[in-house]
């Protein structure tokens, strides 16, 4: 049986090369890279649940807001957290 690939993502323009099977939550915890997001106060947020329900690990890959805990890690991957807050009035 062929060796799993190992992927290589742009995380915050920083080219980071992972294993095969984990998601974009746990390649971007093992870069270090940390907070996920800011609330709208400005407060650093994180993964809280892992699976899913608390929305919590949102960034945008490959220009698509999504949960980084249900997303696998593919090869080529562009990701970035949303340090920025957007404010609407």
């Amino acid at each position: 049986m062929p060796e799993p690939t190992l992927a290589v993502l742009t995380l915050d323009g920083r080219r980071v090369t992972v294993a095969p099977g984990i998601t974009v939550l746990a390649a971007l915890q093992n870069a270090g890279l940390s907070p996920l997001r800011h609330s709208l106060s400005g407060e650093p947020r994180g993964a809280l649940c892992g699976m899913g329900s608390c929305y919590e690990c949102r960034a945008v890959v490959d220009g698509l807001l999504v949960r980084t805990c249900l997303t696998p890690a593919r090869d080529g991957q562009n990701v970035r957290r949303l340090l920025e807050v957007a404010r609407e009035f």
